[in-house]
């Protein structure tokens, strides 16, 4: 069998995700493809992976697992999305990296499902936002003090994808940038799901409705109806000129107020956070998936 862990990376449009992928629950049942609610294994999975770390896992954990949250022995595919699967916000950094425990994880899902294939789903995102946005879920005061001083533009995603393909270098690994969703929401939900490139499902064009007009959004469904059989490709560039004129930008906005996080700081941090995707890219069996 083959689990997709999706880890997310406390993304905007996590919840967003999960749901779409529940809606569409018999659809995907009928490809073989398990997505068992997240709200029945969440703290199952966090207690059984806690206790892989501290002593182990018996041979049944992996049975007791499945059935607790009913899976289909038919599926040859199970999803499990938690976003806090490499460790609370209090845990997400350290020693100046992001997901500093991702190794030991994967390694306690290994404990779990010994007998079948692990794949990693991970979706990127900004530092200049992720950080704070960890911080604001975390007991401490002064964000200096969570980074345990490690300056907030030392944080890359590269060596974090790199450590784990150098822990695990058969593991298929997915990655994406947060920003991008609005494009990319449907390859990325497809690819997860192991749906067909082409296949349609419910929930689609979920995210636009959220972050665009109503008006816009009419607009766009009605092109799409007058422009049958598009590619991917054309609908991407039509989603981009559409958001382009009618997107609703308090949706998409995000207020960072540190104390000492200054304009230029974020600046800098973006304009890192865009060089290291390159750098991630080039990490061997990386599949992006990028507008």
């Amino acid at each position: 069998m083959q689990v997709v862990i999706h880890a997310g990376a406390h993304l905007t449009d996590e919840d967003r995700l999960v749901n779409c992928l529940v809606r569409n629950t018999d659809l995907l049942a009928s490809i073989g493809t398990d997505v068992p609610n997240p709200q029945a294994y969440r703290k199952l999975l966090r207690d059984i992976l806690h206790e892989a770390l501290e002593s182990g896992i018996t041979s049944e954990a992996r049975d007791v697992f499945l059935a607790a949250v009913g899976h289909d022995p038919s599926s040859d595919r199970l999803v499990l999305s938690n976003q806090g699967f490499f460790g609370t916000p209090k845990m997400a950094v350290g020693q100046g990296q992001i997901y500093p425990a991702a190794e030991r994880r994967l390694t306690a899902a290994q404990q779990l499902f010994p007998r079948d294939n692990i794949e990693l789903f991970l979706g990127l995102r900004n530092p200049a936002s992720l950080l704070p946005a960890l911080f604001d879920k975390t007991p401490h005061k002064r964000m200096d003090d969570y980074l345990n001083g490690v300056p907030p533009l030392d944080f890359r995603w590269s060596p974090t994808i790199a450590r784990i393909r150098h822990a695990f270098p058969d593991m298929p690994i997915t990655v994406w940038c947060n920003e991008d969703t609005p494009l990319i929401w449907a390859q990325v939900v497809r690819e997860l799901a192991g749906l067909d490139p082409t296949a349609s499902f419910e929930g689609e064009f979920t995210l636009l409705r959220e972050i665009m007009t109503p008006a816009g959004m009419k607009r766009f469904e009605a092109y799409l109806e007058s422009h049958p059989g598009m590619t991917e490709v054309q609908k991407r560039r039509v989603i981009a000129a559409f958001l382009d004129k009618f997107i609703l930008d308090e949706e998409i906005e995000e207020e960072l107020d540190l104390p000492g996080w200054t304009e230029e700081l974020v600046d800098q941090m973006t304009e890192a956070y865009d060089e290291d995707l390159f750098e991630v890219q080039r990490v061997p069996g990386v599949n992006m998936i990028a507008p």
